[in-house]
């Protein structure tokens, strides 16, 4: 079977930094031509695409902070759970300001754009370094901490989609798990009003299909020649990405590499 992969290593031998790749395919997928469009893809990591409407204008897209990584991490640690069913545990705490304005305090935050991260960096390690910061934190109920991770991953959110300023977006798209916390979605939608916040199935899109689909749509770029448009690095610029292997003769599991 032909495999196409590789693909984050390709972007960053391009100069960028592998990350997030799904600014293309949202390109590709909703960009429209009636109005600018915020699209945040709310994994382990979030990230936001950012979608003018003017089809020769350039596009956007970085990780913002964490999406579901330190929820997820939180909730497996303290009730045994791999996730926060609906943001229901988050909604039974209350946010803690000091704690979220400590953890708002990290250096990513103020990096410019474009900009990538992952769970080597956002992790129980490094909420534990915040928790030790301040005897305050000790008193928190572990709900309340799961309440104020959830507001670290809107506030992150919100204040990069504020930067573009109210003239330019009027709504956005969520995909990605955290379509599917309640609570998550609450929030975020009242932080960002009057900003219309939705889950991509108001467009009839599964928000858990889309970055498959994303992997599924570059390898048939790659395998097609065409360029994709990668938001990665200092300076966007259209790319093939992807390595292709086909396989060998000799039998299974065997491939060779077919070199740009």
């Amino acid at each position: 079977m032909v495999t196409v992969a590789d693909f984050r290593s390709m972007d960053i031998a391009y100069g960028g930094e592998g990350a997030p790749l799904v600014p293309a395919f949202h390109d590709w997928m909703l960009r429209g031509a009636e109005e600018n469009l915020v699209v945040g893809n709310i994994g382990g990591i979030a990230n936001l695409s950012l979608l003018p409407a003017c089809s020769t204008a350039a596009i956007g897209g970085y990780d913002t902070g964490p999406g579901n990584c330190l929820m997820d991490s939180w909730s497996a640690r303290h009730r045994g759970l791999p996730y926060d069913e609906k943001g229901e545990w988050a909604a039974s705490g209350r946010v803690d300001c000091e704690l979220l304005n400590a953890m708002l305090r990290d250096p990513y935050y103020a990096m410019p754009a474009p900009k990538s991260t992952g769970r080597e960096v956002f992790n129980l390690a490094y909420l534990d370094h915040i928790l030790a910061g301040s005897p305050n934190f000790g008193e928190l109920s572990a709900c309340d901490v799961q309440a104020t991770l959830a507001e670290l991953t809107v506030e992150s959110l919100a204040r990069e989609v504020e930067k573009l300023g109210p003239e330019w977006v009027s709504r956005m798209l969520i995909c990605g798990g955290g379509s599917h916390n309640s609570y998550l979605m609450g929030r975020l939608a009242a932080r960002l009003s009057p900003i219309t916040v939705t889950s991509t199935d108001s467009v009839g899109i599964d928000p858990d299909m889309i970055e498959a689909c994303a992997f599924a749509w570059l390898a048939y770029m790659r395998l097609q020649e065409r360029p994709v448009r990668v938001t990665t690095g200092p300076v966007g610029k259209a790319v093939i990405l992807g390595c292709v292997y086909l396989p060998t003769a000799e039998g299974r599991g065997q491939a060779r590499l077919v070199s740009d």
